[in-house]
């Protein structure tokens, strides 16, 4: 049996593929469907391919697409800011003071990572504290962290 497909085959399978991953949510199917889309491109362009051909083309676009995603895109978008965190997250957090507080002036702490989509936040702290201590969020008043000194242990 012989068997013919022309390009708009390949792309109304990339399509029906990409539209039933909004039916089965792992974003998996749809790298599929691109790479469906892929060779539906590359057979307009070259009508002679065969079939076997084209089928190992999908397989390859398929796997490679489904790789870039998951080793190299998906890994970069994780959200590191910690943004939407409750206040319960953050407590216990660990800073470095960059700015000691004096009289009214508020001290200044940096965190490695970034909290609530900051890495540098004004602080209050009863402890008396130097440039380079190590504190630790306690309480969160407003837009300020109310810190104590951390003991190493």
């Amino acid at each position: 049996m012989f068997m013919e497909l022309y390009p708009w085959h390949w792309l109304v399978l990339g399509m029906l593929l990409m539209i039933a991953e909004i039916f089965v949510p792992s974003f998996t199917i749809f790298w599929f469907g691109l790479g469906a889309l892929g060779v539906g491109g590359l057979l307009w362009a070259i009508p002679s391919m065969s079939l076997t051909l084209q089928l190992l083309l999908w397989t390859i676009f398929s796997a490679l697409l489904t790789a870039f995603w998951f080793l190299v895109m998906k890994p970069r978008m994780v959200d590191k800011t910690r943004a939407g965190m409750s206040r319960e997250a953050l407590l216990g957090e660990v800073g470095q003071v960059i700015r000691e507080p004096d009289g009214e002036r508020r001290g200044l702490v940096r965190f490695s990572k970034p909290l609530l989509g900051a890495d540098e936040w004004t602080f209050i702290c009863d402890d008396t504290v130097h440039i380079g201590d190590r504190v630790q969020i306690r309480d969160v008043s407003g837009n300020t962290l109310v810190v104590a000194l951390k003991t190493t242990k």
